[in-house]
């Protein structure tokens, strides 16, 4: 198969094996979908899940948010690591919010990026997932995916994301990043399948063995 031949495997049969794309992280609005992907930096979605309930109960709107010490986020959240550094980012960006945004998440990348401990990644989740609009965020999961299925050179994350957006539609991009990561997840994982053992390894590169390099297209 070309790149492209096997971009349009992957995408039709990912579509077939998750029709549903329900969003990981739990959340009820922009503001908390926020504050979830923030947390879930070097963090599993389900440690991110245990902690956000103890969270949500004490703050859930920016405006709450930023009246609570530091000290009492980063004691909640401690579970997801990081938690200095993210209890920081969380108070501060609540008062940005409430300060230069009405106390709404706004729906423009570049505002999202220019909130304290949010990156490209977390502003593309945020837009694709709470507002809908195309964005390709680009995880581990999807990086190593990517580069296993050959769909990119891989040299890094932003690589990455501009090689799929070219590859798959774009109407496309909000569910097949989700489809990639839970397939990912529970098929082709880093130990669990070395590029020859999943289903869509094997149909995608069906001459691959096991220590036996393919020539790239």
């Amino acid at each position: 198969m070309t790149k492209a031949e096997r971009a349009r495997h992957i995408d039709h049969r990912l579509a077939e094996l998750y029709p549903e794309t329900p969003v990981p992280l739990d959340h009820k609005d922009p503001f908390t979908l926020l504050i979830a992907v923030l947390l879930s930096a070097q963090c599993t979605d389900v440690r991110v899940n245990q902690v956000t309930p103890a969270l949500f109960n004490l703050a859930d709107t920016p405006e709450t948010m930023m009246k609570v010490a530091v000290e009492k986020i980063r004691e909640i959240i401690r579970p997801c690591g990081l938690s200095p550094r993210k209890s920081q980012a969380i108070s501060k960006l609540s008062r940005m919010l409430v300060e230069i945004h009405q106390g709404e998440v706004p729906c423009d990348f570049d505002a999202l990026e220019a909130l304290p401990g949010v990156g490209h990644k977390t502003a593309s989740v945020v837009m694709a997932q709470a507002f809908g609009v195309p964005a390709f965020p680009v995880d581990t999961h999807i990086h190593r995916l990517a580069q296993r299925w050959k769909l990119t050179d891989g040299r890094n994350v932003e690589r990455t994301e501009f090689d799929l957006k070219r590859l798959f539609p774009r109407e496309r991009w909000n569910a097949l990043h989700l489809q990639i990561i839970f397939y990912g997840r529970e098929h082709c994982t880093a130990r669990g399948c070395d590029g020859t053992r999943c289903l869509l390894c094997r149909e995608l590169f069906p001459r691959r063995r096991q220590g036996v390099k393919v020539k790239k297209s």
